[in-house]
């Protein structure tokens, strides 16, 4: 018996079978489609009925991918859904291990870079360590683009425009938070950096209406009470140290919010925004670096 592969836009067709395949083993047959509605089922489903029996339902012949691609079904069992489940979760962990090391690591290299020069020279560097990290970050994009592994933009003025009043945030998100590890311990700093995050959710909930759940506020809570305890035996604390630190909250929190925002008219992937971000800051802060010294003093 041959099954038909048309199928009505609609949902079922119901098609007549040839008159050899009428007779089974003694058993009347009917030929079914059932097609889907949903747009990630293509091809319908094929049925295989008896007239005096259940419908058999086998497994679709065509799937679309997430990307927009085709793929044959390569299994009769349901198995596969908690292969691709227990995948996403790995996915999931490990991007999330390797923004967790990526975070410590930049707070502690940034400490060390803070922090090391301070009996060699006079005064700090801060801006141009931003402008150096900015620059090799600028690279890097470039390198992956080259390569293959991401997809911007070129560059365009207007866009660069338009992302301006981003960067400033941006840019003052870096400086304050460089200047904070200057005269700032790592645990007070992780303490503040907690601040931000619920100063963030705060300004989310008025400016945009959003909704947070207990479990989220509850997580805020264990996360801010285990940086205090954490930073109890460090608390000592500079006028200049808390105001560099402020600052930086405002900054965080700024750039995050206003970022919202800017998105509904800039149209930037993720990697788009870093490569924006960094090349404005370069074109913002090396010519700072340039008049207030740090410059000539590194050289």
């Amino acid at each position: 018996m041959s099954i038909g592969n048309t199928m009505s836009s609609s949902g079922m067709t119901v098609r007549s079978p040839s008159k050899a395949s009428q007779q089974q083993h003694g058993r009347d047959f009917e030929d079914v489609e059932l097609g889907s509605s949903n747009s990630n089922v293509t091809g319908g489903r094929r049925m295989l009925k008896a007239k005096d029996s259940n419908i058999v339902e086998l497994t679709p012949l065509v799937v679309n991918n997430a990307d927009g691609s085709k793929s044959a079904s390569g299994s009769l069992s349901p198995s596969g859904s908690g292969d691709a489940g227990s995948s996403n979760t790995m996915k999931s962990v490990i991007a999330s291990a390797m923004y967790s090391g990526c975070s410590v690591g930049m707070v502690l290299v940034n400490k060390s870079l803070a922090s090391s020069y301070n009996h060699l020279i006079q005064g700090d560097l801060n801006i141009l360590l931003v402008v150096f990290q900015a620059v090799a970050a600028v690279i890097c994009v470039e390198f992956s683009k080259k390569m293959g592994w991401v997809d911007y933009p070129t560059f365009n003025v207007r866009t660069a425009q338009l992302w301006a009043p981003v960067n400033l945030l941006f840019c003052g998100m870096l400086f304050t938070g460089m200047a904070s590890l200057e005269h700032n311990s790592v645990p007070m700093v992780t303490v503040f950096k907690n601040i931000t995050n619920i100063m963030t959710t705060i300004g989310d909930c008025i400016l945009y209406g959003a909704t947070v759940e207990w479990l989220v506020m509850a997580a805020f809570g264990i996360m801010l009470a285990g940086a205090v305890m954490a930073a109890q035996n460090d608390a000592d604390v500079t006028q200049t140290g808390l105001f560099w630190m402020l600052a930086n909250c405002l900054c965080t929190s700024g750039y995050v919010l206003y970022l919202k925002f800017a998105t509904k008219s800039v149209k930037l992937s993720k990697f788009g925004m870093v490569f924006y971000n960094n090349v404005l800051c370069t074109l913002f802060l090396f010519p700072v670096s340039v008049m207030n010294g740090e410059f000539g003093t590194f050289l």
